[in-house]
């Protein structure tokens, strides 16, 4: 073996590490030659083609980024949309080729010339040790800023692009979450709660350590311990209609498990802001079921205990029209009982605003399209789109402030009929049918036309 060849090859790996590291120190005490720094090191990293050396610069980048302030964080995301796009001139010569001799390769060509440099700029970024959280990290910060800068819309496209393959569904680990998990884990799981605030750790074992209680994460091999998603659920005899039950601290009736029919998903928080825009809760629910179906056989029924969070917002919004279609004006007395403080915990107030309001979240869910013709709910639209059927509108549901404050008390449950799931997918898909049962439908006049609404 030749070991003078691997020393010097050992060698100049190294030089060319110092090299970067000392370009990197003269200019990281000067906040506005940070980007650009970066800049050139990103195209250092394109250019070479060693995989040892680029490992090393792929973490010198990201350990840079990681340095940044909110200014050149976005003076970097800027310079990856002006130059790190689409080679005009390569795109223009790979057209001209498949132009003069059309074939599958020309086309290949074509198709990778297409490809904006930043996605395999990001390809190699990956390579280095922890790159796929610290790329999933600088998204979310992209996402921060994109909603005033249309142009990185760009490079969020990228991301999502990369994203969808990183964390396709063949990747993804289910995991079941108890009070075994290690702690790390389990305080993200109290961290990422989007539905229903966990209130510390005794709150978290009541929902996850008694034997009718339930919580499924997925993982990614290349972020560890981080969940990706997770779903909580009850295991009932019947379909709850409120959380309450549910949540309560005092609970000690446990359904035993051979009496238990009902599998209540109460709960699904995605917890990595960085992947919005990558789906994993379709693959979640249906992959539970099965896992629930295999140690509990003779459970029937699977059901989504669901919030309303823009009810109150679209209810406000036609409250405010003078001339709203959506609701009568004999409705409109009624309703501004709502304004009295804590008008939920008075029979006499909510007795008189249970009819106008089902009424109206029959509307909201059945007629209430946003100007693309989809529903204004958005967990609607998640559970909808995956094949679930609208199956009851709850009144009181959620009476927390959280639920008052963006569902007015409401909530619904959505069935997960194992043998309608794949037709009741399509059809929301090629028509935008909502698919609800009588019972939700009978709440809505017929009077009441389809009117586009805000979102």
């Amino acid at each position: 073996m030749n070991t003078s060849f691997f020393g010097e090859l050992l060698q100049t790996i190294s030089e060319r590490g110092r090299a970067l590291l000392d370009r990197g120190r003269d200019r990281r005490g000067n906040p506005a030659a940070r980007s650009e720094n970066l800049i050139g090191l990103c195209e250092d990293l394109l250019s070479g083609r060693g995989e040892a050396s680029g490992v090393a610069l792929a973490r010198e980048i990201l350990g840079h980024y990681a340095d940044l302030t909110i200014g050149p964080r976005i003076a970097f995301f800027e310079s990856l949309a002006q130059r790190f796009g689409t080679d005009p001139e390569r795109m223009e010569d790979a057209i001209a080729a498949w132009r003069a001799q059309p074939s599958d390769t020309t086309a290949a060509d074509v198709h990778a010339a297409s490809e904006p440099r930043r996605q395999e700029l990001f390809r190699r970024l990956n390579l280095a040790p922890g790159g796929t959280q610290a790329l999933v990290r600088m998204r979310e910060q992209l996402l921060d800023v994109i909603g005033k800068r249309e142009d990185l819309t760009a490079v969020n496209d990228d991301f999502v692009h990369l994203f969808s393959s990183w964390f396709n569904r063949g990747f993804l680990v289910l995991r079941r979450i108890d009070w075994s998990t290690p702690a790390i884990v389990l305080e993200k799981i109290i961290r990422y709660e989007a539905v229903h605030e966990i209130r510390g750790w005794d709150d978290l074992r009541r929902r996850i350590d008694p034997p009718d209680r339930r919580c499924f994460a997925f993982f990614h091999p290349a972020l560890i311990d981080e969940p990706l998603i997770f779903v909580e659920v009850a295991l009932e005899r019947e379909i709850p209609g409120a959380i309450a039950p549910i949540l309560a601290s005092g609970r000690v009736d446990f359904v035993p498990l051979e009496k238990a029919r009902v599998a209540v998903f109460y709960s699904i928080s995605n917890c990595q802001r960085g992947l919005a825009g990558v789906s994993f809760g379709s693959f979640l629910i249906k992959q539970v079921v099965e896992e629930i179906c295999r140690e509990l056989p003779k459970l029937s029924t699977f059901v989504t205990l669901s919030p309303v969070p823009n009810f109150a917002r679209w209810l406000s919004h036609e409250l405010k029209a003078e001339n709203s279609p959506v609701i009568a004006e004999a409705d409109r007395a009624v309703l501004s009982l709502m304004e009295r403080p804590h008008w939920w915990t008075d029979p006499e107030i909510f007795s008189k605003l249970e009819d106008p309001l089902l009424r109206l979240a029959a509307f909201y869910y059945l007629r209430g399209k946003t100007p693309a013709g989809l529903p204004v709910d958005p967990v609607a639209r998640f559970h909808l789109g995956n094949g679930a059927r609208l199956e009851r509108i709850n009144w009181l549901g959620d009476t927390s402030k959280k639920g008052i404050d963006q569902g007015c008390g409401l909530m619904v449950n959505y069935l997960y009929d194992l043998d309608e799931i794949e037709k009741n997918h399509e059809a929301f898909a090629e028509s935008r049918t909502v698919v609800a049962s009588n019972a939700v439908q009978r709440f809505l006049r017929p009077t009441l036309e389809l009117v586009p609404v805000a979102g």
